[in-house]
């Protein structure tokens, strides 16, 4: 990949991609380096390309921006976890994920306020989802719309500031849910940590992250009515660090990016690691942009990038 003046001056200092398998070649070509965009805040998240512009989450910051290609910031809105105080407990206490919507609305994770919210285009927020049967729910937490066009979620305890053990709590479980023709269910309901999600491209395979303790992404077949079965464990993590599966996309190969200790892993849709993205701080997320050809990786305090040879799928309505 040919590098501008001003791309040569961002190149990540201790980023590398490692080469594990020879199918790597043909997802990122050989010489590619890794840009670091833009940095200086808390804990980034959730990211989503949008209108030429990555929106991100601040989760411990309470904050959402969005962020140009060369490496500016916008707030979007301030105490985006729709709540004023983020400071108790773990911090965990902003917005999340980010998912654009079919009527050119955005859908938002709140920690803070446990619920997912609609943005419009003044970026009001209205409750869009905050119950199952009655019950808060945890923390919603990443979000995505499956090719038919149902919104799938994760909801961990990691906004509640005792997660598991929080007096606050109301679900018996950590659920993945699905919202589909005004109903919702909650298809698995197994995970400790559901965290990231996300399908390939006919629809049929959903993967989940499971945060901890045990660190995994779980592989689901989907049936058309939205119930899951086969779940196999596609990736296994042993022992602990403090980097753990979090964020998940597929590209257009239907090759799975996943973070995980040690940085953020490519693995073909056999289940072969191609290779590593190694950064120099804890990767969360990530999300294409520019139709597929870039990736953005949140990372901490700081956003970073790469272009690919093999496209992302980008969000179903996307624009």
């Amino acid at each position: 990949m040919s590098q501008t003046p001003d791309a040569e001056k961002r190149v990540a200092s201790g980023a590398e991609i490692v080469r594990l398998d020879p199918g790597l070649d043909a997802v990122i070509a050989p010489g590619t380096k890794i840009e670091k965009v833009a940095s200086g805040f808390v804990f980034t998240e959730g990211p989503m390309w949008r209108s030429g512009r990555l929106w991100f989450s601040d989760v411990k910051g309470n904050k959402m921006y969005a962020l140009t290609p060369d490496g500016k910031s916008v707030l979007l809105m301030d105490h985006s976890g729709g709540i004023d105080n983020a400071s108790s407990g773990g911090g965990f206490k902003g917005s999340n994920g980010i998912a654009p919507a079919k009527d050119g609305s955005v859908l938002v994770t709140q920690h803070g306020a446990r619920r997912i919210v609609r943005l419009d285009e003044h970026l009001k927020p209205s409750t869009f989802l905050d119950r199952f049967e009655g019950k808060r729910f945890n923390s919603p937490n990443d979000l995505v719309f499956a090719p038919d066009g149902s919104l799938w979620f994760t909801d961990p305890p990691y906004g509640l500031d005792r997660q598991d053990r929080d007096p606050a709590k109301e679900l018996g479980f950590n659920g993945v849910f699905r919202y589909a023709d005004g109903k919702l269910t909650a298809p698995i309901r197994n995970l400790s940590r559901p965290n990231g999600i996300g399908f390939n491209r006919d629809g049929k395979t959903l993967y989940v992250s499971n945060s901890g303790p045990e660190m995994f992404v779980e592989k689901y077949k989907v049936a058309a009515d939205g119930s899951v079965s086969d779940g196999t464990k596609f990736i296994e993590y042993p022992g602990s660090a403090p980097d753990v599966p979090d964020g998940l996309k597929l590209d257009s190969a239907d090759n799975l990016w996943t973070s995980g200790p040690g940085g953020i892993r490519v693995i073909s849709p056999a289940g072969k690691v191609l290779g590593q993205i190694k950064l120099p701080e804890v990767a969360a997320n990530l999300a294409w942009a520019d139709g597929g050809k870039t990736l953005y990786i949140t990372a901490s305090t700081s956003i970073y990038r790469l272009r690919v040879k093999t496209p992302g799928a980008m969000p179903l309505y996307g624009r």
